[in-house]
């Protein structure tokens, strides 16, 4: 190889470019957390993690699922949050909490699944009510959650409850959570049943398609935490200050989803989280992913 390079270079030649790993495989590849003090670095959706804390795979009102992926793992702040909703969620009649990703060990792009839950502030909860706090490791991996919303994206199925109602305003209503993101559907039907005097956390509530079988929450950055990136817009701009319901809402379920007129060009294919290296990532990311 030595010989070859050398030869390029006599002849004046370019030497063919070395292709940087992809950040995603190198942090996918983490099977621990970094021994560094707690700290969400960069932003939600290009960033990674030091000091992040495992959720414990069962408790008494909760249960991690989907154990094969390693992504358990949180701030500190993200892995109370969760536990203190999943009390919640029991004091409004369900047997607590099925909890699905949260991040990698180290945070980072993740190979599959998802843009954002980079930094441990990101966390997936089903909609299924768990029915039992016991499934084995096995049962985990085999059961899924349910669709709260129809096929055709316009509205709610017969697997919405009021319950859910209750727990997603028990999220949004808590300081800590930015936002949290469901399906346009679902911020109609809340829309619809909140009462005229409690509506402030409406605006917490944002329509993202996708989001039928979970809801993502996702929270501030925690104080003290100076290399986080907070998101923006905020919320309060995305609504003009308002709770959300307006007719920017009902676009989600209406112009949305119809198809444009006449032929269309093929979208550009812009770069997402699975094509970034680490030049890509904030350069503290780099001590993170090197730390024992």
């Amino acid at each position: 190889m030595i010989r070859i390079l050398s030869f390029l270079l006599a002849l004046g030649l370019a030497l063919p470019a070395l292709a940087e790993p992809k950040a995603n495989k190198l942090f996918g590849a983490q099977d621990w957390p970094s021994r560094q003090a707690p700290m969400p670095i960069g932003s939600y959706n290009r960033g990674c993690a030091a000091g992040l804390v495992q959720m414990p795979e069962s408790g008494p009102t909760w249960q991690a699922m989907r154990l094969s992926r390693n992504r358990n793992w949180g701030h500190p702040a993200m892995i109370e949050f969760l536990q203190q909703l999943s009390v919640a969620a029991r004091q409004i009649g369900w047997a607590g909490l099925y909890i699905g990703d949260i991040s990698q060990p180290r945070g980072g792009p993740m190979t599959s699944g998802h843009a954002s839950h980079q930094i441990g502030l990101d966390a997936d909860v089903w909609m299924l009510p768990p029915r039992r706090l016991d499934l084995t490791v096995a049962d985990r991996e085999r059961i899924s959650s349910v669709a709260v919303r129809s096929a055709d994206q316009r509205s709610v199925t017969r697997n919405w409850t009021r319950a859910h109602h209750a727990l997603l305003r028990a999220a949004a209503s808590d300081p800590r959570v930015d936002r949290i993101f469901v399906a346009a559907a679902v911020k109609i039907v809340m829309c619809q049943g909140a009462r005229r005097a409690d509506r402030a956390w409406l605006q917490k509530i944002r329509p993202v398609p996708g989001h039928d079988t979970h809801f993502h929450v996702r929270l501030k950055c925690p104080p003290g935490a100076v290399a986080c990136q907070p998101q923006r817009p905020s919320v309060a701009e995305l609504s003009n200050g308002g709770d959300g319901c307006d007719d920017s809402l009902m676009w989600w379920v209406t112009d949305y989803l119809r198809p444009p007129k006449g032929p269309q060009k093929p979208a550009a294919r812009t770069r997402g989280a699975r094509d970034f290296t680490m030049a890509d990532l904030p350069d503290q990311c780099r001590t993170v992913l090197s730390s024992r």
